[in-house]
């Protein structure tokens, strides 16, 4: 797993918000289409994707998508 595939993926999650507007640098939570529902789609992303399994303490722990995808990354 790249940076770069895991924040593609990860922007892919939404709807409204520009794929390319997404960076490792992003805080997900300030993006205005962030939520719970949106939480529980990244969550399931990150299973089906890349086959890790994270909580909602652990997305709740990132502030940005870079240090979502570390946290990934360690599972």
């Amino acid at each position: 797993m790249q940076p770069e595939d895991f924040v593609q993926k990860f922007a892919e999650c939404f709807n409204t918000t520009a794929p390319e507007s997404i960076t490792a640098e992003t805080e997900f939570r300030k993006l205005e289409e962030w939520g719970s529902m949106l939480a529980l789609i990244v969550i399931a992303m990150i299973d089906a994707d890349f086959g890790k399994t994270i909580t909602a303490e652990d997305l709740k722990s990132a502030d940005t998508v870079g240090q979502l995808y570390e946290i990934v990354k360690q599972k």
